[in-house]
C-alpha cells in the first residue's frame, strides 16, 4: 500500500477536485522540513532558501530567483519591479492576474492592465499585443510589459507553445518592452509538450512559478529574472510584506518539489484524460475540451438538468467529492498527486449516479 493510500484513509480525506492547491506535502517533504537548515533570509544568511533559488533559476534558464509566499505576491511583485506608477502592463482579458489577484497591480502599484481578449488557446493575437503597444504620445500611458499565462487556467489549461512566446518576445523586443510569463503551472505545460520548463520561457524576461500546486508543496512560489532585476523585486517583496526570516522551513519543501515532482506531472494529466472520458459518457453533462490538455477539467450542466452547480456540489460533497463551481451551471475539475486511479473512478461514479437520478 502506498503512503499516499494510506494518508487518504487514516485522514478521511475526501476526493478533493477543487483545485491542485490542496495539495499536501509528501512524506519526503516533511522529513526535510523537519531537518532543513536556517538563516534569516532577508538577510540573505538562510543556506536552504539560497539554494531553492539557485535550483529554481537553473530549471527556468535565468540568471537568479526570488522566494515569494504566494504566487499572487509572485506575479505581483514581479510586474511591479518592470513598471512604474502609471505605465501600462498588456495581458489578456482571461488572465489570473487580471481576474483573480484583486486588482494588485492597479490598487498597489498603479499599473493600467490593458486586457486584450483571450483565444480558447490561452494565447493573444500577436496583431492585437502589437496594436496595443502605445505610441509615444502624452495621453496615453507608457507600455511598459507584456504579460502571458502558461498553463492558462480559465482557458482549460491550455498550453502556450515555445514557438509562440518566441514571437511575443520578438514584439516586445521591437518595441522596447519586457515579458513576463506567469508560470504557476509551467512544469505542467513543459511536461505537456515533452519539453523543459527551460525552453518555454528563453525570451521571458521574468517568470513565476507555484510550488504549491502540482508540486504538492505546503507554500511558496518563484520569481526568476536577471540578478539586477530581482534586487528591485525583492526591494517590492519587502515593501508588500513578503520578507521572511527562517523561511529555510517551508523552502526545504520547494528543493523536493522541484527535485522530484516535476516529471510525475503527466501522471495528472493522464487521469485529467481519464475523468474526462468518463464525464463524457455522463447525460447532462458538456466538457469544454473533451481532452484536457493538462490537469484540469472543465464542464457545465445542459439546460435541461433541473438543477444548478451548487446543487450538484452540495450533492457530490454529500458522498465525498468536493468540486468548486465556477458558475452557475460550470465547474472546474483538477487532478493532482493526492487523485489516485482509484479516485477518478469513484468521481465518476458518483457524479454519474447523481446526473442520472435528475
Amino acid at each position: 500500500m502506498t503512503a499516499r493510500h494510506v494518508e487518504r484513509e487514516d485522514r478521511s480525506v475526501d476526493i478533493d477536485l477543487r483545485s491542485d492547491t490542496v495539495t499536501r506535502p509528501t512524506p519526503a517533504m516533511w522529513e526535510a522540513m523537519a531537518h532543513a537548515e536556517v538563516g534569516d533570509d532577508v538577510l540573505g544568511e538562510d543556506p536552504t532558501v539560497r539554494r531553492l533559488e539557485s535550483l529554481a533559476a537553473e530549471m527556468v534558464g535565468k540568471e537568479a530567483a526570488m522566494f515569494v509566499p504566494s504566487g499572487t505576491m509572485a506575479n505581483l511583485s514581479a510586474i511591479l519591479a518592470h513598471c512604474q506608477r502609471g505605465d501600462e502592463a498588456i495581458l489578456g482579458d482571461q488572465a489570473h492576474t487580471y481576474l483573480c489577484e484583486a486588482g494588485g497591480i492597479a490598487a498597489l502599484g498603479g499599473v493600467h492592465p490593458r486586457a486584450l481578449p483571450t483565444a480558447e488557446d490561452g494565447t493573444l493575437s500577436l496583431e492585437a499585443i502589437e496594436g496595443a503597444v502605445n505610441d509615444d504620445n502624452l495621453h496615453y500611458p507608457i507600455s511598459r510589459l507584456i504579460c502571458l499565462e502558461n498553463t492558462h487556467n480559465r482557458c482549460g489549461g491550455a498550453v502556450l507553445t515555445a514557438a509562440y512566446l518566441s514571437h511575443v518576445g520578438e514584439i516586445a523586443r521591437r518595441h522596447g518592452l519586457s515579458l513576463h510569463v506567469d508560470g504557476a503551472r509551467i512544469f505542467n505545460a513543459a511536461v505537456a509538450q515533452g519539453v523543459t520548463a527551460k525552453q518555454l520561457v528563453v525570451p521571458a524576461d521574468s517568470v513565476a512559478f507555484c510550488l504549491s500546486k502540482g508540486l504538492c508543496a505546503p507554500v511558496g512560489s518563484l520569481v526568476c529574472g536577471t540578478s539586477s532585476y530581482l534586487r528591485r523585486a525583492r526591494r517590492i517583496r519587502k515593501q508588500l510584506g513578503g520578507g521572511m526570516r527562517q523561511a529555510g522551513v517551508i523552502a526545504a519543501a520547494g528543493i523536493v518539489a522541484l527535485e522530484s515532482m516535476t516529471e510525475r506531472l503527466g501522471e495528472d494529466h493522464r487521469r485529467a484524460r481519464a475523468l474526462a472520458a468518463g464525464l463524457s459518457l455522463i447525460p447532462g453533462i458538456l466538457l469544454e475540451k473533451p481532452i484536457p490538455p493538462t490537469n484540469m477539467i472543465y464542464f457545465r450542466l445542459k439546460d435541461d438538468v433541473p438543477f444548478d452547480m451548487a446543487e450538484l456540489s452540495k450533492r457530490l460533497a454529500g458522498a465525498g467529492v468536493l468540486i468548486h463551481p465556477v458558475g452557475t451551471r460550470r465547474v472546474r475539475l483538477v487532478t493532482h498527486y493526492w487523485i489516485d486511479d482509484a479516485a477518478v473512478e469513484r468521481a465518476v461514479s458518483v457524479i454519474g449516479e447523481i446526473m442520472h437520478s435528475a
